[in-house]
């Protein structure tokens, strides 16, 4: 498979080392990926449910539990449900962890920065 036939999408924040690191990690592979500033362009329910369906996770896996904290600590209590925190993480794009990185080998939240590479060919 070239690389030209295999897309790499990355959903990035600019302002965070973690994933402008990964975006370095994937450009020195030889991938120029799709860059998707998501504090920009948001969020939609279908698309962080395509997201957490090939993650096979639920929205608590994607939480930034660090923002939460200070920005929806109600977020955080052990009864808030899947739709409520889909939710709030479309009214707040900020509360997604960073970097979400897909590939055809996979979904994944990359943290470390290191995991991005089990979605890269090779």
């Amino acid at each position: 498979m070239s690389r030209a036939d295999f897309p790499v999408t990355l959903y990035h924040n600019p302002a965070c080392s973690t994933s402008r690191t990964v975006l370095s990690l994937i450009r020195e592979a030889g991938y120029e990926p799709e860059v998707i500033e998501y504090l920009k362009t948001g969020w939609t329910q279908p698309q962080l449910q395509g997201l957490l369906g090939a993650m096979r996770a639920g929205p608590r896996a994607i939480l930034r539990e660090r923002t939460a904290k200070v920005e929806r600590p109600d977020l955080l209590e052990a009864g808030i449900s899947d739709d409520a925190l889909l939710a709030a993480m479309i009214a707040q794009p900020v509360l997604v962890e960073r970097p979400i990185v897909v590939t055809p080998k996979g979904t994944l939240v990359a943290r470390p920065t290191e995991s991005v590479l089990r979605v890269l060919e090779g």
